[in-house]
């Protein structure tokens, strides 16, 4: 499974995700759960650099965020809509303060283990047909990137039942849950579901396992699944093998449809060029693209401290993108099945 997802300009990057800040802080349906229009004292905001780097802080009055655009006064936050731009008070950097969402909070996430991406998680979402109202059985919960992704989904009828291992990590993800307020749509349980099974019988819709042996989960994933509609499992797994093992596994116990995909991303790069002169190419000249990397120009041109192309004089410039050299490479093998519904005679 291919999936093509382009980069764009920081201009355009910026806007998009500022334009999605402010639509789904007016939202009190969507994830974190408790969206709300104004920053205050103690909130989360996702820190917006440029394109390739944000980062996640709490709002605490009286204190300071340093970066290399400068230095931001929390007080100066305070007060502010999410996705207001907030200026250095030294010097001319400035940042965008983001709503957090699970989509954002995947790229901010404190790694505790490997999490999974926007592709995978898209794509399984989709897969296992998650939809407001239903349950959902997690193991492990990790880093808890995809378990944000799937309160959101789910919410506010459904519910996530979540299993880690690792009591450290169980304990981590707990406090995040309780912190982001998604414990009404999140219940998180320190459990190894490979030695003793889900504890649950006949409640879930979807079954998701991002463990290391997830073939000896299958049978407690039957046994978790509802009856009397069409169950639904993936398992995320980096290592061919473990495919093989977990299809011959899903086969034993009678489920249907077993397939296996991967997602690939293929990014591309965008640069901004000065606009050829066309008298030139109609005389035969040769013409030549010579792009412009100033990052700075960007961010000034950006914050409204310079003029834009094609005014006050300024040449025309075009936009023109091309596939990176280098596409990410295999993260992991989703395997899917489904478990046909039991017919009463």
């Amino acid at each position: 499974m291919n999936s093509n997802i382009t980069n764009v300009s920081l201009s355009l990057d910026t806007y998009k995700l500022l334009r999605r800040s402010q639509l789904e802080a007016t939202d009190s349906g969507t994830m974190f759960h408790q969206y709300k229009t104004l920053i205050e004292d103690g909130d989360i905001v996702v820190v917006y650099l440029n394109p390739g780097s944000m980062l996640a802080t709490t709002v605490r009055a009286g204190e300071m965020l340093n970066n290399k655009y400068g230095s931001f006064r929390h007080n100066d936050m305070i007060g502010l809509k999410y996705g207001s731009m907030v200026k250095s008070h030294v010097g001319s950097g400035f940042v965008y303060l983001l709503h957090p969402t699970p989509a954002l909070w995947t790229q901010v996430v404190p790694h505790r283990t490997q999490i999974l991406y926007l592709p995978d998680i898209s794509f399984i979402s989709m897969y296992l047909d998650l939809k407001p109202g239903k349950v959902v059985l997690e193991s492990g919960t990790g880093s808890g990137s995809f378990s944000h992704s799937l309160a959101r989904t789910i919410a506010p009828t459904g519910h996530l039942y979540t299993f880690e291992y690792h009591e450290l990590r169980a304990e981590t993800a707990r406090k995040e849950f309780i912190e982001h307020k998604l414990t009404d749509v999140v219940t998180i349980e320190h459990r190894d579901v490979l030695a003793n099974g889900f504890g649950k019988v006949g409640i879930a819709d979807a079954v998701f396992l991002d463990l290391p042996a997830p073939w000896d989960a299958i049978a407690a994933a039957k046994e978790a699944l509802r009856r009397d509609t069409t169950g639904r499992v993936c398992s995320f797994s980096p290592c061919i093998e473990q495919v093989q093992r977990t299809a011959l596994a899903l086969d034993e116990h009678g489920f249907s449809d077993i397939r296996m995909y991967e997602c690939l991303v293929r990014d591309y790069e965008t640069r901004t060029l000065p606009m050829p002169d066309i008298e030139e190419a109609i005389n035969g000249q040769k013409i030549s693209f010579k792009p412009n990397k100033n990052e700075q120009k960007k961010r000034k041109l950006e914050s409204g401290m310079s003029t834009p192309a094609g005014e006050g004089g300024a040449s025309p410039e075009i936009m023109i993108s091309k596939p990176v050299d280098q596409a990410r490479g295999h993260t992991s093998y989703l395997t899917f099945a489904i478990l046909a519904p039991e017919v009463d005679n």
